[in-house]
């Protein structure tokens, strides 16, 4: 079988992580700009000053896709290069950039998939509070708003935020992540809840435009699975997906938060600071979502946590490998020794990637779905000058084929963006392992090298993954 027509092919990326020019040509500071140069934060001291400087090398970067046969970019838009402030006056050489990097992109037949927030705010935003304040909402709207205007006749395929569990668990619970505030359970239910109001009316606005594109979330897809079957590890499993899917899947396509978690948040105290309207827009907004993103890259095997004490927060911890207790130490997530698993500790898992789809088609329908993140985090080897990235190869490829057998189930996947397209700063931990299809040589000038990957990419698009 080959796959369909209409799947995209595509791989991602995300501003602050290859852009740079973090101050040139009118852009504001963002929160990634400040919390990158406190000692401690990030490994090495690394941060996106610079980054893989696909600012000034987009063309050349863009040109390496097309030449992969690439059908579709998905790219993230920095807010403080288009409102430098955050919510006031507009940067027309930000503007520029994006509308040149789309033009580029169309040039050659690529499919420009813009994510609005993938983590980089306004500075002066997360000074006022950041996602805790209503204000970064509403400023949130006004930003989308000017995005739809300047590239909506062009770019068809929207992304409001990507991965809110990540920036808003990293941010208010372990401190990893901007603000950095640890183990504020409030406040970090009022940040996910301002971010989906924000969500649904940048939804609602965009739909009134009648620009004829596509709009959607991406989130993070990390089903729960019990460990084995005594009664309290499954029941350890379903509060993992009630925390973890239902509360983020939930209010964007039912347009209401699962009553399981709210009953316990009632309880703890913790239910956000919102109103009757807030909760009518996401009722009204929901069915106006045309798909969901999907950022896959393990499942989590758990198990109920016997373990009383609490952990102490750290960048090592805050990067998804097992071993660790959930917030609230209901569950705790386990490395198990008959599953395969990266040199980082992520498992490998496309048979659970597979069994999470069944299981969302039955949660929510037949929504339209997205893999907008699949890949391997790795250290390359470099052989005789070329860079050899076999298990990346086969990584992708497992996951292709757990995609192509979810089409054939009859569900709705219409694309495949691997993460990601170049080698590239990772928030927390530099350099230290890649994920591109194209290489770039820190020691040479960012020079960019083809990987083995790219060209067995090239083929499979070029085939459309029939040999799979």
């Amino acid at each position: 079988m080959k796959f369909p027509n209409d799947f995209l092919f595509g791989a991602a990326s995300a501003s602050y992580q290859v852009e740079g020019a973090w101050n040139e040509d009118g852009k504001g500071l963002t929160n990634w700009d400040e919390f990158s140069k406190i000692p401690g934060k990030t490994f090495e001291g690394t941060n996106g000053d610079v980054a893989v400087d696909h600012y000034h090398r987009y063309k050349e970067d863009i040109k390496l896709m097309a030449e992969m046969g690439l059908e579709s970019y998905r790219f993230s838009i920095s807010w403080a290069r288009i409102i430098p402030d955050g919510d006031g006056e507009i940067n027309e050489k930000g503007i520029e950039f994006y509308n040149n990097l789309i033009d580029e992109c169309l040039k050659y037949g690529i499919v420009p998939f813009a994510t609005l927030y993938h983590w980089d705010l306004p500075l002066t935003l997360e000074k006022d509070g950041g996602w805790i304040n209503k204000r970064t909402s509403k400023a949130f709207v006004k930003y989308a708003n000017v995005c739809f205007k300047a590239f909506g006749d062009r770019v068809k395929n929207w992304i409001t935020f990507n991965e809110t569990v990540v920036f808003c668990r990293l941010g208010y619970l372990t401190g990893a992540h901007p603000p950095g505030i640890e183990n504020d359970p409030k406040k970090y239910f009022q940040a996910i809840h301002n971010v989906f109001i924000a969500h649904a009316q940048a939804i609602k606005d965009y739909k009134k435009l009648k620009q004829f594109g596509e709009i959607g979330i991406t989130h993070v897809f990390g089903p729960a699975f019990s460990i084995d079957d005594k009664p309290e590890n499954k029941e350890a499993a379903y509060h993992a997906n009630q925390y973890e899917i239902a509360w983020y899947y939930d209010p964007i396509l039912k347009g209401e938060y699962p009553e399981y978690v709210l009953k316990q948040l009632e309880e703890k105290g913790w239910i956000p600071d919102w109103t009757e309207e807030e909760l009518e827009l996401l009722k009204t907004a929901a069915p106006l979502n045309d798909f969901i993103g999907l950022n896959y890259y393990q499942p989590f095997r758990v198990k109920k946590n016997d373990i009383a004490e609490e952990q102490e927060n750290s960048r090592e911890n805050s990067t998804g490998a097992p071993g660790n207790a959930s917030f609230d130490n209901v569950y705790r997530t386990v490395m198990m020794d008959d599953k395969k698993y990266t040199k980082w500790g992520w498992e490998i898992a496309p048979d659970a990637l597979l069994e999470g789809l069944r299981m969302l088609k039955a949660d929510y329908g037949d929504v339209k779905m997205y893999i907008t993140e699949n890949g391997l985090g790795d250290q390359d080897p470099i052989i005789e000058g070329e860079i050899v990235d076999i298990p990346r190869i086969k990584f992708i490829e497992a996951h292709l084929k757990a995609v192509k057998e979810a089409i054939k189930e009859g569900i709705n996947l219409k694309g495949y963006y691997a993460w990601s397209v170049i080698d590239l700063l990772s928030w927390l931990n530099g350099y230290k392992k890649q994920y591109g299809f194209i290489y770039v040589d820190h020691n040479d000038n960012l020079n960019r090298k083809k990987k083995a990957s790219f060209y067995w990419y090239k083929q499979v698009i070029e085939e459309r993954g029939e040999s799979l």
